[in-house]
């Protein structure tokens, strides 16, 4: 009997620390490569500053929409509800559509293209993008099997390249910190480059998959008839666990990556954003010994990638079209729209992605916060408040 209970626990564990590493994988995506490069390229010596601004709107802020969302069980819909059912029905919209197909999808095949183009010169990006979105249709044709995937497959290997990566990148290279002197406030920097990550965005949608993973692993431990409140307690606990895991995941990659930039600054002068990633792994490891980088990037941009279809299908299916249409034509719908907009270049996807940024996020951000104060002190005002800091977002972007 003891046995049984050891090895029970010890799955759960497990299960556990996987769901938290699949966490870390899909929030990992190609703004949080690309951003923390730039940081330490820019900051120089101030880059110790600069992470902290960063980790800031990175780390903190999302896991707050995270935490926020899991008050409302999961359900992103009721969560976005209270602001009114077409406001509601708009702003997700909006937001699938920045996530998925016309920013976050295109933008990670762009960056893994522009990545592998410097060790193969001779790629073409249409063929790419074409194969690219085959790949990511076939890894999402069984969406159960989706968050085990990632967590027990792709993300030990995609961490392991990383660390590979920043250890080398830091300890085992003669270069010195740049000065930094053109930066004035590196941690007004760090601040506006964690704010591009979009995964404020990202964990309204990407805490509804983990929710719903560890509720079915938690009814299996409790059973049906356990208590009510046991239950919501170990759950909350156990999303606590995987938050953790991944927030501690992320924030040590972005100080690893922040950290190499910075050495390495002087070198990645003028170098395109979306090839920063596959350059400094050129510098640092070799051509051959480079192709490890490239490896980290696919797997990273494959995992969100993964994420984000999944997520923007099902939206797709049941809240557009109402279940008539089918979960892989859904897919490949996604697919299809990302692929066109892949077509552009990685910066000009980033400029287009901005302007809308800038007055969403605020708004976002606002939202999360006053849902958070309704669920623990039934704090009821929310309209208002989002509508106001909408405005003040649009006067700031458009008139100021």
């Amino acid at each position: 009997m003891t046995n049984s209970i050891k090895k029970k626990s010890s799955r759960i564990k497990s299960s556990v620390f996987s769901d938290g590493l699949a966490l870390f994988s899909m929030f990992f995506g190609a703004g949080n490569i690309v951003f923390p490069l730039l940081l330490g390229q820019e900051a120089g010596s101030g880059i110790g500053m600069a992470l902290l601004g960063f980790i800031i709107t990175a780390i903190l802020i999302p896991f707050t929409g995270l935490i926020s969302i899991v008050l409302f069980e999961g359900n992103y819909q009721v969560f976005f509800d209270r602001i009114g059912k077409i406001p509601s029905f708009i702003i997700i919209s909006i937001l699938m559509g920045l996530m998925g197909p016309f920013g976050g999808i295109p933008r990670l095949i762009t960056l893994t293209f522009s990545t592998l183009k410097v060790y193969f010169s001779g790629l073409d990006s249409v063929y790419f993008i074409l194969a690219a979105c085959l790949l990511i249709f076939l890894f999402c044709y069984k969406k159960r099997r989706v968050l085990d995937l990632i967590g027990y497959v792709l993300s030990p290997i995609l961490i392991l390249s990383l660390l590979f990566i920043v250890v080398k990148g830091i300890f085992f290279s003669s270069e010195r910190l740049s000065t930094g002197a053109d930066v004035s406030n590196p941690f007004l920097l760090g601040l506006k480059q964690g704010y591009n990550t979009m995964d404020l965005i990202a964990a309204f949608f990407f805490s509804s998959l983990v929710y719903k993973k560890l509720q079915a692993q938690q009814s299996v431990k409790e059973g049906v008839n356990g208590a009510k409140k046991r239950r919501e307690k170990a759950l909350f606990a156990s999303v606590f666990k995987v938050t953790l895991i991944g927030s501690s995941l992320l924030t040590m990659t972005y100080i690893g990556l922040g950290y190499v930039a910075a050495k390495q600054s002087h070198v990645l002068a003028g170098t395109p954003d979306g090839e920063l990633i596959g350059k400094l792994g050129h510098m640092i490891l070799g051509h051959y010994a480079g192709l490890v980088i490239c490896m980290s990037i696919v797997l990273t941009c494959l995992t969100t990638v993964i994420a984000l279809t999944v997520i923007c299908a099902d939206f797709l299916r049941k809240q557009v079209f109402r279940g008539k249409m089918s979960y892989n034509i859904a897919t490949g719908t996604i697919l299809v729209l990302a692929a066109w907009i892949a077509c552009f270049d990685f910066q000009v996807i980033v400029k287009m992605l901005f302007p809308v940024l800038e007055v969403i996020y605020p708004s976002l951000l606002v939202l999360a916060v006053l849902n958070i104060l309704y669920k623990l002190f039934v704090f009821r005002p929310i309209k208002t408040p989002v509508l106001v800091t909408i405005v003040f977002a649009l006067c700031f972007q458009y008139i100021i």
